[in-house]
């Protein structure tokens, strides 16, 4: 039986993606974003997405079985529209619209979907468009992908999907089974992100910023409890403050937030600017400490048994980014193993929603390996490049064996690279594939590129890739880290051998880098190795600040002149910008 399944995302409004199962196998995956260049893309289709995955696999749309999309409409006979109803009673414009036309958006999402997809020459009279709940989308996208074969809890916290937020279950023999869902508007991620807001980021973007600052707080120093409780098996978040709509929004000029005036009543005014500042330092740790805990909690409540049982664990949904979160789970006896959908965002429902259509289908998927899904270019395409950018670069071609040897010796000298090699990752984390790099055991290159390249905040810290034989000895878990979805403590040694790539509190959010998945990658490390007796190189985006990731060479010349790199390596193509300045 041969099976083709196309998976498109973008009902809530950001992060549309697609990604395509072939009888199992995922061949292709990626964020429109990357196309388009405008970061989450929001209120976009995943028209060039979808478009590079056909590309990808040589086909036709004729030849694609079934579209498969993250958002279904659900049943008013259910509690999830009645719940919202009932919690947002003081927005009785938005309870009625629930109860009355509660599945308006998925209609809206769907004739969209169809739109692109007759766009990109599909039939929308012959296309097989098959709907999958979005948290079920979630859980499958992480529990399908880890390879688990044993029974497995799985877990997802995001802000929300059609009315659900957080999603308890587990997983066996090819079925997932539901154990409970909490309903907007009580939604860990949706707190999260309106404190997020609150600290001058946007949300469903700097939420990693918050956990990037919360280690130079101090969680004790404000008690955070009243804006959430779990009590009897049940998430109530404080209204009152937060997850707030309508009236209740605290506004500036024309724009309402997810918080209320009460919350800057008791907090402050919301924080402005880059500086990581008292007293908002404490706020982002308290709110990490209160997320953390409420996240556990429920872990514990739901899930104990079947951890205790089996000690597998799946998670995703946008909340399973939150490392420090992740490594408190591992941390948890009963957890033998977590894995982490490494595109836990919304970007990944496309992969979970085909993956689960094609394992109700009856073919299983293969264990999710790596994330090296998106385009590659060849020398070719890359120097055709250079000749359409207005610089007109010179550049010269090394051979291949002499690329990571030449990149290892400038990073050994303490010169951030542009790294451009293979096929664009999956997920918001930069794998070494569009990557900056450098060498963290050189003092001040981390606050380097971001002031002179990434034009970031100074607090946020950098991650190191590292050598699968070196983890061991920096840092103290043995656990699997291919998608820097962990935070690890690091040994004190290595602290002062690659201080650039440790945090605040002494940790590290690590890729552990295996040879089959990326064997270019990994050889440039050995050889940075041989120069610095570290297998461990600093590692972050390709991009600047507010850009989605590079994605092809034209954006790499873009991103290369339009920031302070001197040295950007595409496949085997080196550019080398003069230096400027005194």
């Amino acid at each position: 039986m041969s099976l083709t399944v196309l998976g498109l995302s973008g009902a809530l409004g950001h992060d549309p993606s697609a990604a395509l199962y072939i009888d199992g196998r995922l061949v292709a995956a990626a964020e429109e974003e990357r196309f388009v260049r405008d970061k989450h893309a929001k209120n976009r289709m995943p028209y060039e997405s979808a478009r590079f995955c056909l590309q990808q696999a040589g086909l036709r749309p004729e030849q694609v079985d079934v579209v498969a999309i993250p958002f279904a409409p659900v049943s008013l006979a259910g509690p999830a529209r009645w719940h919202y109803a009932r919690r947002y009673w003081y927005a009785p414009d938005r309870a009625l619209d629930a109860l009355l036309a509660g599945n308006r958006r998925y209609r809206r999402y769907r004739q969209r979907i169809l739109w692109c997809l007759q766009q990109l020459g599909f039939d929308p009279q012959r296309v097989v468009l098959e709907p999958v709940e979005h948290h079920l989308a979630h859980a499958a996208s992480a529990w399908l992908c880890s390879g688990f074969q044993e029974k497995t809890a799985i877990l997802g916290i995001d802000g929300k999907g059609e009315y659900a937020t957080t999603f308890f279950g587990w997983g066996e023999n090819g079925r997932i089974h539901k154990i409970r869902e909490f309903y907007d508007p009580d939604s860990l991620g949706g707190l999260y992100g309106a404190l997020t807001e609150y600290l001058g980021f946007e949300m469903l973007d700097g939420e990693f910023k918050v956990m990037g600052m919360a280690p130079y707080g101090d969680p004790e120093r404000y008690d955070f409890s009243r804006l959430a409780r779990f009590e009897n098996g049940e998430l109530t978040i404080n209204t009152e403050y937060a997850n707030v709509v309508g009236f209740r929004r605290y506004k500036d000029g024309r724009k309402g937030y997810y918080f209320s005036p009460r919350l800057v009543e008791w907090l402050g005014p919301k924080r402005e600017g880059d500086v990581a500042d008292e007293p908002y330092v404490h706020y982002a740790a308290s709110m990490q400490a209160l997320f953390e805990k409420l996240a556990l909690d429920m872990m514990d409540y739901y899930l104990g048994d079947i951890l205790r049982e089996t000690g597998k664990l799946a998670f995703s949904g946008g909340c399973a980014l939150n490392v420090k979160l992740n490594q408190k789970i591992i941390a948890r006896p009963e957890v033998r193993e977590l894995f982490v959908q490494p595109a836990s965002g919304d970007a990944g429902t496309a992969v979970g929603a085909a993956a689960w259509v094609s394992r109700q289908r009856g073919i299983a998927v293969e264990k999710m390996n790596h994330v090296y899904l998106g385009p590659a270019y060849s020398n070719e395409e890359v120097i055709a490049a250079c000749a359409r950018h207005p610089q007109r670069p010179a550049w010269q071609q090394l051979a291949a064996d002499e690329v990571a040897p030449r990149i290892a010796r400038l990073l050994a000298d303490g010169q951030p690279v542009a790294w451009f090699q293979g096929r664009m990752e999956f997920g918001p984390r930069a794998l070494g594939g569009r990557s900056i790099i450098g060498c963290p055991s050189v003092p001040g290159v981390a606050d380097r590129i971001n002031e002179q390249i990434k034009f970031r905040e100074r607090w946020r810290p950098f991650c190191p890739s590292l050598l699968d034989r070196v983890a061991p000895q920096m840092l103290r878990v043995r656990h699997p880290s291919p998608y820097m979805t962990f935070t690890f403590e690091v040994e004190e040694e290595w602290k002062r051998r690659v201080p650039e790539v440790v945090h605040e509190d002494g940790t590290s959010r690590a890729q552990v880098v295996e040879r089959q998945y990326h064997p270019r990658w990994y050889d440039l490390i050995c050889e940075l190795e041989k120069l610095t007796g570290n297998g461990v190189i600093l590692n972050t985006s390709l991009n600047r600040r507010g850009e989605p990731m590079v994605c092809s060479p034209d954006d790499a010349l873009a991103m290369f002149y339009g920031s302070d790199l001197r040295y950007l390596i595409m496949e085997d193509i080196l550019l080398v910008k003069e230096a400027t300045g005194a």
